[in-house]
């Protein structure tokens, strides 16, 4: 026997709302209202799902049904296109039958060709060939852009056409070939139809069709507005008509469109080689495009919005009632962490409230200091008397803003320095009910302040010591704020020498204003942290009352009370002025020596370029007198060889002018000058050196360059070393007389984003040794053998005056060098600060 009643373990026996309520009461207030949100949103999600699921269905019954449409439209334009081919195949089977049967004149075919091509568009052209594939007769339309073939020449196709030949030559039926595209051109496609006459192959009628042509009228309109429809070959490549890119559809115009529908079939009779294609154009956005869709969407977020505001609206009482609590255990772990001493007092001078801190400061508990009147415990015996009276002063409310200062007594006897600020105690009601303490340990500060007091004793004394001239003046005002020794002695004690400094070296000087007229700053407003934070401006003036050169330096700086202040240092250079106006005059000594120099190497080539002219004098001359003595010259041949005569004269004198004007001493002058002058003048010199090297220049000038600020007679210097060098490069290679070139160009350029112009001088010599590289610009280092080292370190300290920079490299082809490159440029013109002049003050 069973027994009546079957006891189950007690997690089965419960029920589960039993279990449900017990799992809900364990839970913690914000764990419930969390839960409880979740059904709600729940809800609105299953809802958002099913929304989506039947709008999903429906959409993808619209595309089954535009596939099903598609598909029967480009079954019945197939049809079309393949009747329309059958009737122009039968036609042209009848023509191919006569032509077979019969020797027809070429009159007649090309008639009956024409009339073919005229009665169907997409036909561009007919060819008889005969079984050899010769072309017999050829008609071909206004239309095609190939030439046609001639009579009786054999007709070089492509493969697929000799295939298709060689095919219809074999079946003896009519063949298609593959579609043939051309870039640039139509598409075309051939029909072969075997020529038969008692059962032989007598060759071929070829018809060429326009596949564009074959598109444009055997689809139909109707077909056409409805799809993008294209005709296409085996590989899947655009022969006619429209295709659309699905990427860029979904991409750029209907990111969440659903795919295009597209379907596609060959076109009988041709086989695989043509196949017809239809894409349905995009007539809805799909399921997210739907404004059903979006209205539920909407409706769905703001529902669960606002569940969601509920939910946040709940924790956040529940977390101002937890930051209460939180906020009320802070203030008070505050209070006791606090490092100042807070002390509240009644308004009759009773201590009312303590904290940790001062109670940690005096070394009195808070019981014994809560309740206690003056005279308190930690007042010092001596100071009663002073303390009284500032306690009064304090319960008065006659305490400074800035605090009072007094000595504390610990319990333990010690003493130390402290301060206190004292503000009213005010309740809710906005009563006043006491005075608030706030009390600070001041010995540390007050024992920094003595140190900095110390170090600011001995930075002044280092200041006094300077060499150099240090003053400082608040701007708007004639007061000094600091002068050192030097500057007192040189100037005195007042701030006249500092603004006669400031205008010197042309910073615009302290604007003079009554402060006293008026409360608000004469400089309110300006950007003081930025003008104190820019760097120092330098600049070098000459005193004439003191008879010294100067280097004065200004910036601006905030002052120790917050003012903006100008600070000036003025250092002696006048030992430093006159070394450099010694070296400038060593340097132009030294240039002036290479030009002459350079003339000197020169020599013998000024002195051949010069005997052309003279000897065309002597020439001219004696001819002259030969033939006055003989009585065989008038005056008309006379006047001639008098003008060619003064013109060779013109010649030598120019030429003694370019080198009398290069080699004369001439103090450095900057001027605004022209770059195609400059080239001219050197170009002439350097002429003289190439002609007699046998090497010719090749030079190129942009047109219209801008203007330098320069000396024109350094440069042109500059300009005729480097092309001297480089011809002398080239002779010494020994190049072939058609290799002995030297290149000159003279273009614009940037370099740090600043307009230079670039002077570039390349030879076609030897190059430059790698050693020889690493010390091209020192002085008296020369690669030749008479040279005397001072050539290329003048060029590029002439160059680096004029701010620019001087560069040299070899030019390679593979690994053999074929020449070398002297590259330098110059900034074009602009106003540029000049070197500062003698100022007598």
């Amino acid at each position: 026997m069973f027994p009546s009643k079957l006891f189950l373990p007690n997690a089965l026996q419960a029920s589960p709302l039993p279990r449900l309520k017990t799992w809900w009461s364990r839970l913690t207030p914000q764990r419930q209202d969390r839960f409880a949100m979740l059904a709600p949103l729940a809800a609105v999600v299953l809802f958002l799902v099913a929304i989506l699921s039947a709008f999903a269905y429906l959409r993808l019954e619209e595309i089954s049904r535009e596939r099903e449409a598609i598909s029967r439209d480009v079954e019945y334009t197939q049809q079309r296109l393949r009747l329309r081919l059958l009737e122009q195949q039968e036609q042209l089977g009848r023509f191919a039958r006569e032509v077979a049967s019969r020797e027809i004149s070429h009159k007649d075919f090309m008639s009956r060709a024409e009339a073919l091509v005229n009665l169907y568009p997409e036909l561009h052209g007919l060819t008889w060939n005969d079984e050899r594939r010769r072309v017999r007769v050829d008609y071909h339309s206004a239309n095609l852009p190939a030439p046609a073939p001639k009579t009786g020449e054999t007709v070089d196709g492509s493969k697929q056409a000799s295939d298709s030949f060689a095919l219809a030559r074999e079946l003896l039926m009519p063949i298609y070939s593959k579609p043939q595209a051309r870039p640039g051109l139509d598409s075309t496609l051939e029909l072969h139809l075997p020529l038969i006459e008692k059962a032989k192959f007598k060759g071929t009628l070829m018809a060429l069709y326009s596949v564009d042509a074959m598109f444009r009228y055997g689809i139909p309109n109707e077909i056409n507005a409805k799809y993008a429809v294209s005709l296409q070959d085996e590989q899947g490549k655009l022969l006619a008509g429209t295709i659309m890119s699905e990427g860029k559809l979904q991409r750029k115009l209907l990111p969440w469109a659903s795919p295009i529908n597209t379907y596609d079939m060959p076109v009988s009779p041709i086989g695989n080689g043509l196949i017809i294609q239809g894409q349905a154009y995009r007539t809805s956005l799909g399921v997210i495009g739907s404004g059903l869709f979006w209205l539920v969407m909407v409706l769905s977020a703001i529902t669960a919005w606002l569940l969601l505001a509920n939910w946040s609206h709940t924790r956040r009482r529940i977390r101002a009632q937890d930051a209460l609590v939180q906020e009320t255990a802070f203030r008070r772990a505050m209070e006791n962490s606090i490092l100042t001493g807070m002390r509240a007092m009644d308004l009759q001078g009773r201590i009312t409230y303590v904290n940790a801190a001062f109670c940690q400061m005096t070394g009195w508990s808070e019981a014994e200091l809560v309740g206690q009147t003056a005279p308190f415990p930690y007042w010092p015996t001596g100071d009663f008397d002073m303390l009284k009276q500032r306690l009064n002063e304090e319960l008065a409310g006659e305490v400074s803003p800035s605090g009072i200062q007094f000595r504390v007594q610990r319990k333990n006897g010690d003493l130390f320095d402290a301060r206190l600020y004292v503000s009213p105690l005010i309740n809710a009601f906005g009563q006043q009910t006491g005075w608030m303490t706030s009390m600070t340990d001041i010995t540390e500060p007050t024992r920094v302040r003595e140190q900095l007091a110390a170090s600011h004793e001995r930075f002044t004394t280092v200041l006094e010591a300077l060499d150099a001239s240090i003053s400082v003046a608040p701007l708007g005002s004639n007061e000094i704020l600091f002068a050192n020794k030097l500057y007192r002695q040189w100037f005195g004690s007042q701030a006249g020498g500092h603004i006669q400094l400031v205008a010197e070296a042309g910073v615009p000087p302290p604007l003079a204003s009554d402060e006293t007229l008026d409360t608000v700053d004469a400089y309110a407003g300006l950007p003081t942290d930025q003008l104190a934070d820019k760097d120092a401006e330098s600049t070098e003036i000459y005193l004439g009352s003191l008879g010294l050169w100067l280097e004065v330096r200004t910036r601006y700086l905030s002052w120790v009370d917050g003012r903006l202040a100008q600070m000036v240092i003025a250092t002696d250079i006048t030992a430093r002025r006159n070394a450099e106006e010694q070296a400038q005059v060593q340097a132009e000594r030294a240039q002036n020596a290479s030009r002459l120099i350079t003339m000197g190497e020169m020599a013998s080539s000024v002195a051949h370029e010069l005997n052309q002219p003279l000897t065309a004098i002597n020439n001219y001359c004696n001819g002259m007198v030969s033939r006055i003595k003989s009585k065989q010259i008038n005056e008309d041949e006379l006047l001639g060889a008098l003008e060619k005569t003064a013109k060779q004269a013109h010649r030598a004198g120019q030429i003694i002018h370019r080198i009398r004007s290069f080699v004369k001493r001439s103090e450095p002058n900057r001027t605004i000058s022209n770059v195609e002058a400059m080239v001219a003048e050197a170009v002439e010199l350097a002429e003289i050196e190439l002609r007699r090297r046998n090497v010719k220049l090749n030079q190129y000038l942009v047109p219209k360059l801008p203007s330098l600020l320069v000396d024109p007679i350094l440069i042109e210097q500059v300009l005729l070393n480097l092309l001297k060098n480089a011809a002398e490069s080239v002779d010494a290679a020994q190049r072939p007389t058609e290799q002995r070139i030297v290149k000159l160009r003279v273009v614009p350029s940037y370099v740090n984003d600043k307009p230079v112009v670039e002077f570039m001088v390349i030879d076609s010599g030897a190059g430059i040794a790698p050693d020889a590289m690493e010390r091209l610009y020192e002085a008296f280092y020369s690669t030749k053998a008479d040279g005397m080292g001072i050539g290329l370190s003048l060029c590029r300290s002439i160059v680096e005056s004029h701010l620019g920079r001087m560069k040299a490299e070899n030019l390679y082809n593979g690994e053999v060098v074929t020449g070398c490159c002297f590259t330098f440029w110059i900034p074009i013109a602009e106003p540029q600060p000049t070197a500062p002049t003698k100022r007598t003050v």
